[in-house]
């Protein structure tokens, strides 16, 4: 069992207090304004999802607007979330394929789906993912709406753009025929002005809306935009491409008033 790094930090330890402060950050003046109910047997049509890990308090409004998209088109057989390794611990691409724990209660990997992507460069790795953030706290959103659910957790410490392509690659192959959402976590600038963090950060969303996985690494590195998922987003971008839309932008700085600010975007990729 992976149990849980940063619950009672970034969101409530316990599960009524957790449940409270989900159903806010739906109707948050930055959120999407409701709470959706999960359609059992919805449209289907996204295909994955760019989503942002800070804290509940700050990045949960914006976290909520995917979330909401996604409860109204219909959940997956299968999730898959990639997010960056901010500890530097484990190896440079890692699967866990021990089980997760949030205060909402279990949830299951699919083993058999993560066994197929763990190739390559992607190692079977839980120490990686023992104090990571970034994909737990996608959990209890997912768990909001429905208690089962399977998904496969990856990690990635290394984000060059050849390593993004090949994680990218591997999961494109082993989802084939599959019902799967794939949700990569990552803030966008941290610690800037807000108007800097506006500016730099539009300018790689509007790299990911226009699935150009090279400009985004492009202006990533020209502007020095201090995003820290940008090797999952570029992950996931490759292994589904699709139509892309933003959903929601927003800092730290339009949730509380701050000289520094962490940009925060909510994008769904969509058939």
């Amino acid at each position: 069992m992976r149990y849980p790094a940063v619950a009672g930090q970034f969101y409530p330890a316990e599960r009524k207090e957790l449940e409270i402060m989900l159903n806010e950050l739906f109707i948050h003046p930055i959120g999407p304004g409701s709470v959706p109910s999960l359609i059992p047997d919805g449209k289907r049509k996204i295909k994955g999802g760019v989503v942002p890990h800070a804290g509940y308090m700050f990045s949960g409004p914006v976290a909520a607007h995917f979330y909401h998209a996604l409860a109204l088109d219909g959940f997956p057989e299968s999730f898959i979330i990639i997010g960056p390794n901010h500890y530097g611990v484990g190896s440079g691409v890692a699967i866990a394929l021990e089980d997760f724990l949030t205060p909402f209660g279990k949830v299951k990997v699919d083993r058999e789906l993560a066994k197929d992507i763990a190739k390559g460069v992607i190692d079977i790795d839980g120490y990686a993912h023992r104090y990571e953030h970034s994909i737990e706290v996608q959990l209890p959103f997912l768990q909001f709406f429905k208690k089962e659910i399977k998904f496969v957790p990856i990690t990635m410490l290394l984000q060059d753009y050849e390593i993004a392509i090949e994680v990218g690659e591997i999961i494109k192959e082993a989802i084939v025929d599959k019902d799967v959402v794939i949700i990569a976590s990552s803030d966008f600038s941290h610690y800037v002005p807000k108007n800097k963090a506006y500016t730099n950060d539009y300018m790689a969303i509007e790299r990911i809306v226009n699935g150009d996985v090279k400009g985004l690494y492009d202006v990533i590195y020209k502007h020095n935009i201090t995003m820290c998922g940008y090797g999952p987003v570029a992950a996931m971008l490759t292994a589904i491409g699709g139509k892309t839309t933003l959903l929601k932008y927003a800092t730290s700085g339009d949730i509380q008033p701050m000289n520094e600010v962490v940009g925060y975007a909510a994008i769904k990729v969509e058939k």
